[in-house]
């Protein structure tokens, strides 16, 4: 007898499971080889370009344009370019041995004790009132880049909710992959801001659609804290925040373990009256110990911006206010 020749039904694998939680912590296999460091330098705005070692070119599938789509390009922070076409040259911190079970991507942070995130001026919300999409340049205290952070929300909701904003938030890898990502859904606040419904939160997934953690807002009188849970909702580390923000100083926030033991900051600096004027900017400096768990580390990484966009994020009218 003749065998069928009619074609197969295509099987679907890409069902997911009704549990996206595993049981157990996955084991990652790490795409990273130890090498020396390179210098490469940012793709040129408009045209298509070999960017970073391995990063995609601007017009390949996967690639992350350093520049708004239609819009001026972005001056990096700190240190000024004067000179957009030639953007200014960085070298990416050489990547470390892999670890064990560890997500791919977050090999680097457990070389570091120590991080700076430097949000980059936005040249169109210097020059209009348009709320454009955020950006930081994540460097170690070398001052060697580790990852690019990228916000991906769109124009509408970024110029009716501001500070408010639900978002996803793209980290971005030397090799151009993103290697975490980070989500906030849409909560309002309310005058006490006791309310359980308003309190802010942020799910983070390395890989991305694998949770990692949260960052979840607590409301304790005058003052605002957070605290940091493992991917089964579990209280792994505390955030104590000031009873506000310090005016011409820094404003630290407090990174505790559950016995109350300070083992870290996360250090809003202050950046000067005199760079004020040009928009909103923000510099951070995270410590935390060596030995931290990668993941621990990741995690106070991320609650970062969830308290950048919290306290620090004026909207171009509000910049504008303060200017005058």
């Amino acid at each position: 007898m003749q065998a069928s020749t009619s074609p197969t039904v295509p099987i679907d694998d890409t069902e997911k499971s009704p549990n996206p939680i595993p049981e157990v912590p996955p084991t990652y296999t790490s795409h990273y080889q130890p090498g020396p460091p390179v210098t490469v330098g940012y793709p040129i705005a408009s045209y298509p370009g070999p960017g970073p070692t391995g990063f995609p070119g601007l017009n390949q599938p996967g690639g992350f344009s350093m520049y708004g789509s239609g819009g001026p390009p972005v001056v990096y922070q700190p240190g000024i370019n004067v000179n957009p076409i030639q953007p200014p040259q960085i070298t990416w911190m050489p990547a470390p041995p892999p670890v064990p079970n560890c997500p791919p991507g977050l090999e680097f942070l457990s070389q570091l004790d120590k991080i700076l995130v430097h949000q980059q001026i936005e040249l169109l919300e210097l020059m209009t009132r348009f709320e454009s999409n955020n950006r930081y340049e994540v460097k170690n205290s070398m001052g060697q880049m580790v990852y690019m952070v990228l916000e991906d929300t769109d124009d509408i909701t970024r110029n009716t909710y501001h500070s408010l904003r639900p978002f996803v938030i793209r980290v971005i890898d030397c090799m151009g992959r993103e290697i975490m990502r980070l989500q906030r859904p849409l909560r309002y606040t309310c005058c006490c801001s006791c309310c359980s419904d308003t309190m802010q939160e942020l799910e983070v997934q390395s890989p991305p659609g694998v949770p990692l953690g949260y960052v979840m807002q607590q409301y304790v009188f005058c003052q605002t804290n957070f605290s940091i849970e493992n991917e089964k909702n579990e209280h792994v580390l505390s955030i104590e925040g000031p009873c506000a923000a310090a005016c011409c100083s820094d404003t630290i926030f407090q990174i505790k373990s559950m016995d109350g033991i300070n083992i870290g900051s996360i250090c809003r600096q202050w950046i000067g009256a005199a760079q004020m004027s040009l928009g909103d900017i923000d510099n951070y400096e995270i410590t935390f110990p060596l030995d931290l768990n990668v993941t621990m580390k990741a995690m106070v990484f991320a609650a970062t911006f969830l308290i950048d966009f919290m306290f620090f994020e004026n909207s171009p009218r509000d910049d504008r206010q303060q200017r005058n």
